[in-house]
């Protein structure tokens, strides 16, 4: 567990590498007609996992550096041995599994999938239902499952408030078809940015996709072709945390970011624009924001569900009553995100009521803190941390570690803009007893 004591948050950041964008092109360069090298200045639980997978396949990764020292990854194709029945450990990546089901199903006679922590019990239809009519039988429906049959081509219907990733699953996978195919939408595609990342990832590598009013088409028997090297995006959803902490301790540049990204997340520099933050593009890749004082809005998340968690601890101290609406999917994540949220902000002194899609929220004038539970979830964790900047006392968060999944090095980026950080041995009951102070920046009590 850690303890993090109040302090203002200020400096210089670098966004990390996008978890999204990484996923995308590392299965793309592993269905590729030759080695690509992929600059991925960090990893993380999940995209290991991805990697696995695509070894899993038949891919060869080799992480070595380019000519400027950072760290990149040169992804060799795998070759298609249809009567090899390869087993993919998703680990506890959602992404992974519903992007590498369609792919390995069009690649191999029979496939097994496995996973851990709730990876499980998250759903996995209707794409499931779709892919039995075009030629796939599973032995269960949800992992661990096996899947036996070839993908056929065809039209895939599908609603599109379910899960952007089956859309994008099936567009990484139908290129390999000899028919290729169509993808019916018969709701409105929610999440729709994270679709379009995927269209244009496709297209670095080749392959193209043609947008319809109510879906997706895509030509079989298309080649993904290397762009020889490709450079991974910083990440909006990582770097929200710090631009929010920004908007309400301190002053915070964060670079590495793309002006014209595709990512849906990036939608955090308006939604705390709305808010009232002073927050403007310093450079072409970099984004400062001041502290501000902030107000309420209404939050739409069908397209930024990733954001909830830390938009909630804005809010918490945001004048008014922001509501956020169209967030049930948020059910279904590492946590009970919605739950996660209000139990843990009325622990610390938030004002807060759960609706089955969403989150209404009045602001008070300051946190109180005290100790919440991480529910394994690590945007809880970093969204909770970032709280410790507007609390009057210290934020104790039981499960830190969960912040692996995405990003390894949070918390020492966190002392790195000042935060006071303390680890402490669960295991003692003693709050006094046993603990490694890490600490950088000065506590304010």
């Amino acid at each position: 567990m850690i303890v993090i004591y109040p302090s203002a948050l200020n400096g210089e950041i670098s966004a990390i590498a996008s978890k999204s964008d990484a996923h995308r092109s590392l299965i793309c360069a592993a269905l590729s007609d030759a080695p690509t090298k992929i600059e991925l200045t960090a990893d993380s639980e999940d995209i290991r996992a991805t990697i696995s997978c695509i070894q899993a396949l038949g891919a060869e990764v080799k992480k070595t550096k380019n000519v400027q020292g950072n760290p990149e990854y040169e992804v060799i194709p795998a070759v298609a041995e249809p009567a090899r029945r390869p087993v993919l450990d998703c680990n506890e990546s959602g992404t992974t599994l519903r992007l590498l089901l369609p792919v390995a199903a069009a690649m191999f006679d029979e496939a097994a999938f496995a996973g851990s922590g709730r990876l499980p019990e998250r759903p996995l239809s209707p794409l499931l239902e779709e892919m039995e009519k075009h030629g796939c039988r599973f032995s269960a429906r949800q992992i661990p499952l096996s899947v036996k049959g070839r993908l056929k081509g065809g039209v895939f219907t599908l609603p599109g408030n379910v899960s952007s990733q089956y859309v994008s699953g099936l567009m990484l996978a139908l290129p390999l078809t000899e028919e290729g195919g169509s993808i019916k939408l018969v709701t409105e595609l929610e999440s729709s940015g994270y679709v379009d990342m995927t269209i244009e990832t496709l297209r670095k590598f080749g392959v193209a996709v043609d947008v319809l009013p109510s879906g997706f088409t895509v030509s079989g028997g298309q080649l993904y072709r290397t762009p020889g090297t490709h450079k991974i995006e910083g990440d909006f959803s990582n770097a929200a945390f710090w631009l929010t902490a920004g908007a309400l301790s301190g002053t915070i540049s964060c670079s590495s970011l793309n002006r014209k990204t595709k990512q849906p997340d990036s939608g955090i520099v308006a939604v705390l624009r709305r808010m009232g933050a002073d927050i403007d593009w310093s450079s072409e890749d970099s984004i400062r924001v001041h502290r501000s004082t902030l107000h309420a809005t209404e939050i739409d998340a069908s397209e930024i569900p990733d954001l909830v968690p830390v938009l909630a601890i804005a809010a918490s101290v945001a004048k008014g009553t922001t509501v956020i609406r169209n967030a049930g999917r948020l059910r279904l994540k590492e946590s009970d995100r919605l739950s996660a949220v209000a139990d843990n902000l009325r622990r610390i002194g938030g004002d807060v009521k759960e609706y089955e899609d969403g989150l209404e929220i009045t602001g008070v004038e300051q946190l109180e803190g005290g100790e919440i539970e991480g529910y394994n979830d690590h945007r809880i964790v970093m969204a909770f941390a970032v709280a410790s900047t507007v609390s009057r006392g210290p934020i104790l968060i039981h499960g830190e570690e969960s912040v692996n999944k995405s990003y390894p090095d949070f918390f020492s980026d966190f002392k790195k803009l000042g935060g006071t950080v303390i680890y402490r041995d669960p295991r003692r009951g003693s709050q006094h007893n046993n603990i490694r102070r890490e600490q950088n920046g000065t506590k304010r009590h």
